[in-house]
């Protein structure tokens, strides 16, 4: 069997230009990055298109494939010759070097090219990494150089950044040697896919809004208790400069030759884990049917999609595709290995039932698709099939790792018979703010009550009375429904522990911390890092 880079290796790409003639760009609308990448200027038209979001059951060692999902569905409308378009995330080298590897899919739904996707690709993420850290190093030079805005170092809350996963920069002492090199304090770092900054690109419209969001981003607070901004430190301008090329999706294309735009990569259990507004937005301008994929389960990226993404661009998918594989099924029917296989499946069965409840909550259209592994028996795919079926919902088996859009014709036939789309959020924006945390946490996550550390009270208190209109966005374990990685299927009835709040007021959410949830992953024993190599010819290898 090839493995991912080999079937990428294989493929002859087309010219850039002849996959953007396929959503009607011409070169003008293209600033090309070679042969084979390009970014899109802005479109003045109408966003029209229909969204389709790929989402899933909680993650499992064994991956679910929601990328490589939603890459098989969207060559499966193009072999349909319906006009559509897939915008994704790109990848964060944290990831890639670490345990999950490269995201471009995989087996013969992939997206090209996909060693560039991967690594530095048109340098967003620098870009991002970089506009970043020069608010972080402005703060600093502002306290050095006499502090006119009296910012308290204690109550510094902008964090540096790196796309990397450095377990050693998560607390660090910064301006240490002397007088000269600033003033000595403790400080953090995040990975770029969970920073602030990513947030904002990720939400902004345009440039005109990302300059808005950036004035508004609270890097400290000062002496008096009153928020400093990036305003306040008079550096709106860098920052936009910083990002302004990056603002601008860019454009590859699949295995099967359709073009696809990847811009924007947070992460969604920390981060909202979802793809641009500004690529999504040209994907809607550009094709009737928009597939975007969300990070993580329903709970998470899913969840964010719809409550963030949704609410403020007046956006109500037409559909969604639930992934769910056998493997993953097991693994959440577990219990402590005694036992068999099928019994095993049976009752991990809880956690889809979990996802199924969470997008009927929403009142969303939905497919749950199994994605299929060699060794899925017809009598498992069977199980699974009449467990949904039985609560009255469409189910479509895809094979798309081995055979690319073919293998999700059935699948994008059951996504056209949706015709209006749906979405019921979980709370109102005028909502008091524990009340917007409460009911995600017993509607979403199926928990009974919701506790507050000491810290997380004064927050609450102090972002209820300055920012009541924010959003939230819930920052836990990916693994679990719940906010305890360990509690698989289908927990209920358990208490959630809210550790700690944090305004994004660029964003426009306040990021709400549940349990044990770290913003700088560490790498594992056995990195990717190890096996990844270039050939004498110059291939690279073992990206996934």
């Amino acid at each position: 069997m090839l493995k991912d880079y080999e079937i990428a290796h294989q493929t002859k790409m087309k010219d850039i230009l002849q996959v953007a003639d396929k959503l009607h760009l011409k070169e003008d609308d293209l600033f090309l990055y070679g042969k084979y990448k390009a970014k899109v200027f802005p479109i003045q038209k109408e966003q029209t298109g229909n969204v389709i979001l790929v989402t899933a059951i909680n993650p499992t060692p064994y991956g679910e494939g929601k990328t490589t999902v939603a890459i098989g569905l969207y060559d499966a409308l193009c072999q349909l010759h319906v006009s559509s378009c897939l915008t994704l995330r790109e990848p964060s080298l944290g990831p890639v070097f670490g345990v999950k590897g490269g995201a471009t899919g995989g087996g013969y739904a992939q997206v090209l090219p996909m060693e560039d996707i991967n690594l530095h690709f048109n340098g967003d993420f620098h870009a991002i990494t970089s506009a970043n850290n020069l608010i972080s190093a402005m703060i600093d030079n502002h306290i050095m150089q006499g502090n006119d805005l009296e910012i308290d170092l204690n109550k510094i809350s902008f964090l540096r950044t790196i796309d990397m996963n450095d377990r050693a920069l998560r607390h660090v002492e910064v301006a240490l040697g002397g007088k000269m090199n600033g003033i000595p304090r403790r400080d953090h770092f995040t990975i770029t896919a969970a920073s602030e900054i990513m947030a904002v690109f990720c939400v902004s419209k345009d440039l005109d809004d990302l300059r808005r969001r950036i004035d508004q981003i609270i890097v400290a607070q000062n002496v008096h208790g009153n928020f400093v901004t990036v305003k306040d430190l008079g550096i709106t301008g860098s920052v936009v400069a910083l990002l302004k090329d990056a603002m601008n999706p860019n454009l590859v294309q699949t295995l099967e030759g359709n073009p696809v735009l990847v811009h924007g990569g947070p992460f969604a259990n920390i981060a909202p884990g979802v793809n641009s507004v500004s690529a999504l937005s040209l994907g809607r301008k550009l094709a009737s049917y928009v597939i975007t994929e969300a990070g993580f389960g329903s709970d998470l990226g899913g969840f964010k999609f719809c409550d963030i993404i949704c609410r403020e661009n007046q956006i109500k998918p037409l559909a969604v595709v639930l992934v769910v594989t056998i493997k993953a099924l097991k693994y959440h029917g577990t219990k402590l290995g005694l036992l068999d296989e099928w019994k095993m499946l049976e009752r991990g069965l809880s956690n889809l039932e979990a996802h199924m409840d969470n997008l009927d909550c929403l009142n969303l259209n939905y497919v749950v698709t199994l994605n299929k592994y060699a060794s899925d028996l017809d009598s498992e795919i069977q199980m699974v099939q009449n467990f949904v079926v039985k609560r009255g919902k469409p189910f479509a088996v895809n094979q798309v790792h081995a055979e690319g859009g073919k293998g999700a014709l059935l699948l994008a036939k059951e996504i056209l018979k949706f015709k209006t789309p749906s979405l019921k959020l979980l709370y109102q924006i005028d909502d008091l703010l524990e009340d917007k945390i409460y009911k995600v946490c017993t509607n979403l996550f199926h928990a009974k009550e919701v506790i507050y550390l000491e810290e997380a009270k004064e927050k609450l208190a102090l972002y209820q009375t300055h920012f009541p209109n924010f959003s939230i966005c819930v920052a836990k374990t990916q693994y679990s429904i719940s906010d305890q990685k360990e509690l698989l299927g289908y927990p209920k009835d358990f208490t959630v522990t809210v550790r700690d709040l944090h305004v994004s007021a660029g964003a426009q959410f306040i990021v709400v911390y549940l349990g044990n949830i770290m913003t700088m992953p560490g790498l594992s024993k056995n990195p990717a890092a190890l096996d990844i190599d270039v050939t004498p010819n110059g291939e690279i290898r073992n990206i996934f």
